[in-house]
């Protein structure tokens, strides 16, 4: 990711801290945590819209609405990184490589 999108997510970490503030800090890192298994159960209800898997709803939602809830899952974890590593960019960056290798080297 480019410094700009970690910008933005460091801008959207921000107002979630002063939001949360009065919550306390492990509440609020917990907040971001648990935000994200909402955005990843989104994720889910989304597909289950694609696939037209709920009988008594049909077909709901697009593919570019999965890719919608997919972007939301990720910018909610790269705002929850910066409460565990003082430079999310670099660490994200570095982990990403190595996560290549590996699917190089191993194939998962």
């Amino acid at each position: 990711m480019a410094p700009e999108e970690w910008k933005l997510t460091s801008d959207i970490w921000d107002e979630n801290e002063r939001h949360q503030a009065g919550n306390g800090v492990a509440a609020g890192k917990l907040l971001r945590l648990l935000k994200l298994s909402e955005e990843i159960g989104e994720v889910s209800q989304t597909v289950i819209g694609v696939m037209g898997a709920n009988k008594r709803k049909g077909f709901t939602h697009e593919d570019s609405d999965v890719a919608k809830e997919l972007a939301d899952v990720i910018v909610t974890a790269m705002v929850a990184l910066e409460d565990y590593v003082i430079e999310p960019s670099t660490f994200f960056r570095k982990h990403l490589e190595s996560v290549r290798e590996r699917v190089f080297r191993d194939g998962s």
